[in-house]
């Protein structure tokens, strides 16, 4: 099989913004306690967080991070996470039917993001709370004035605020299964006037509005919510989780394929309220939820009534086989290549649930296959993606036609003088000779071809074993994509 990918430096799709490489940390199963935050673990430092997961979080180069949920944030005191730990209170979590110890908040979370070179997304409870906690915990957190909020943050400790620039109005509020769920008028009236607070006591954040949850649905919320909020706002949320329950890996790969639709879809309705609306400003999108999640779903039904009412309860622990380490990759490409109104998306979760980086209590932290394209894209995929033409042979899966075999995106780092081609190969029978024209860069030169391949697309790392993990392919005359693989081929070219 042949396939070609033309690309022309002058014809661009934009600039990418680097927060599209986000993640993000939830109060849900062993996410914070026994994942970042473990005070007796042999590699805790000074305020208990694990330096091994810190390292590995460094090296995913991990520039934004979404806080504290999720379904969590529905439900939750943002003042319990805050001042003397003795005195915090325990809670029960309504929303996944744990109890919330509440030894890390905002206090800690702020500090563990410095710490791994991040920043952080925050996000108000707009389900069981509303515009006042909000606007305080706004105080809390960036104020530099002489008033009650800003002063319970000099008094635990934090003489200079926290600078947090991001913030999240609630979460996937048009959900019944959301704590305080409403209807797109009842949360788009509640945005709109928490986002005024929220502004008029810092000026300088950017706030997400919540988008609706699924591909299929975004039409009518969407529509209405943005009516109200489209003043205020900076970015719509969206969200999507992958899943292969039939076992069809070929009907799988093609959910890449929807999630660009879903996109495109979105961005329509952002600008036909900007038509409506007779509006200068464009409204951008924050995927700030995405990821493989259908391994553990089965088992987490089975066991919810299993230690109920504790804290650090196992959940959401997806172990991650080739197949979805594919996926990831190819999302990644798909965000890159709607990087002109896609500027955050965050991969979720980071530790332990739906994660890339998993933990035992005590001992070890290993990374599962998800781990490296996410990796490669965050550090190499930098610059101007650039528009291709892209010529590949298709296929049809369940009277479903015209898929492309191959999926892919082309990044130029003028910087760093190369251009960063990503590429998938969704056959699973046939490895493609790729010719990549690069016709419009002088002297470019193949000087690195990474490849993530396994001929079993079931194969799982674990904390003893790494099945699967990157490998340097010779260069050579000609380009091959082996079947069923991810690449990352790396051009030096003169500026």
């Amino acid at each position: 099989m042949k396939a070609r990918i033309i690309v022309n430096k002058r014809f661009t799709i934009g600039e990418i913004d680097r927060r599209i490489y986000g993640s993000f940390i939830e109060h849900l199963g062993r996410a914070v306690y026994e994942g970042l935050y473990e005070p007796t673990h042999p590699t805790a430092d000074d305020m208990g967080f694990r330096t091994d997961v810190i390292e590995l979080v460094k090296k995913l180069n991990v520039p934004i991070i979404r806080y504290p949920g999720g379904n969590f944030v529905s439900g939750y005191n943002w003042e319990d996470g805050t001042g003397d730990k003795s005195r915090r209170p325990k809670r029960m979590d309504l929303s996944w039917g744990a109890i919330e110890t509440n030894q890390v908040g905002i206090d800690e979370f702020q500090e563990w993001a410095k710490r791994v070179n991040s920043e952080v997304m925050m996000a108000v409870n707009l389900g069981t709370r509303g515009m006042d906690e909000a606007r305080n915990c706004v105080e809390y957190c960036n104020s530099t004035t002489d008033t009650e909020y800003a002063n319970k943050r000099r008094e635990n400790g934090f003489e200079e605020p926290f600078g947090i620039k991001v913030w999240c109005l609630g979460n996937e509020m048009d959900g019944p299964w959301q704590m305080g769920h409403k209807n797109a008028d009842e949360y788009g009236h509640l945005a709109a006037e928490t986002a005024k607070l929220m502004l008029r006591t810092d000026r300088s954040i950017k706030l997400v509005a919540c988008g609706s949850t699924g591909y299929g649905r975004c039409g009518d919320w969407d529509y209405t919510m943005l009516d109200y909020t489209y003043p205020y706002v900076d970015y719509i949320s969206m969200h999507t989780y992958f899943k292969n329950p039939e076992n069809n890996a070929a009907k799988y790969f093609t959910q890449l394929d929807d999630a660009n639709d879903y996109i495109n879809g979105v961005v329509a309705i952002c600008d036909a309220v900007k038509v409506k609306k007779k509006a200068k400003k464009t409204i951008n999108i924050s995927y700030d939820e995405w990821n493989v999640w259908y391994h553990s779903i089965e088992e987490d039904h089975a066991n919810r009534e299993a230690d109920r009412w504790t804290s650090a309860r196992h959940q959401l622990e997806d172990v991650y086989n080739f197949e979805d380490a594919l996926m990831v990759g190819g999302m990644l490409m798909i965000l890159q290549n709607h990087c002109d109104r896609v500027k955050m998306a965050c991969l979720a979760q980071l530790v332990n649930v739906i994660a890339p980086i998993m933990t035992e209590k005590g001992g070890k932290a290993w990374v599962q296959t998800i781990f490296y394209p996410f990796f490669y894209a965050s550090n190499f995929g930098n610059g101007k993606t650039l528009r291709t033409i892209t010529e590949s042979e298709t296929y049809e899966v369940e009277g479903r036609k015209g898929i492309p075999y191959l999926v892919t995106s082309v990044v130029h780092n003028e910087e760093a003088g190369e251009v960063v081609v990503y590429a998938l190969n969704r056959s699973l029978d046939e490895n493609m000779e790729l010719e990549v024209s690069l016709d419009e860069f002088e002297g470019y030169k193949l000087v690195e071809h990474v490849e993530l391949y396994n001929d079993d697309l079931k194969a799982v790392n674990d904390k003893d074993t790494e099945r699967v993990a990157p490998a340097n392919v010779p260069i050579g005359d000609k380009v091959v994509l082996k079947k069923h693989s991810w690449n990352m081929l790396r051009y030096t070219v003169s500026v």
